[in-house]
């Protein structure tokens, strides 16, 4: 069963982050990946695209896979279909990076599963523009 930290858990981690890796980020303004990626940008995250399809987004640019990213990531939001988190999940382990977090409607138990093995921090059917609305900014 997929189980998220608390609230305040949620907060804290949206509180030390400054990166934000997001997997099939979209340079199409319309999409849910675009809207989240940038209302993120805005409250001051840095957002590394990750989508093959797209040069850059946002003003920045994209890379193809979790793996191309040099420098160090704090969560890596995904915005895919839950088929392809067991996937995402093994390149994200990969990386230097603790957060995995998919996006609204987006939950896959055996991803969950291996990303807990492995001492990683899961999020799973939330939205990080929602949560960081609701987190205290102080």
């Amino acid at each position: 069963m997929i189980e998220n930290p608390s609230r305040e858990e949620i907060g804290k981690i949206l509180k030390q982050a400054k990166t934000i890796a997001v997997v099939g980020l979209s340079n199409n303004p319309e999409r849910t990946s675009y809207m989240v990626s940038e209302a993120m940008q805005k409250a001051g995250y840095r957002i590394i695209p990750v989508n093959p399809t797209i040069d850059e987004v946002l003003g920045e640019r994209a890379f193809s896979s979790l793996a191309d990213i040099e420098e160090k990531v704090d969560i890596v939001n995904i915005f895919r279909r839950p088929e392809y988190l067991p996937e995402i999940a093994k390149e994200f382990v990969q990386i230097d990076c603790d957060v995995f977090w998919a996006q609204l409607g987006i939950e896959n138990e055996e991803a969950y599963k291996f990303l807990k093995e492995r001492g990683k921090t899961v999020i799973m059917n939330r939205c990080i523009k929602v949560e960081h609305s609701l987190s205290p900014k102080n």
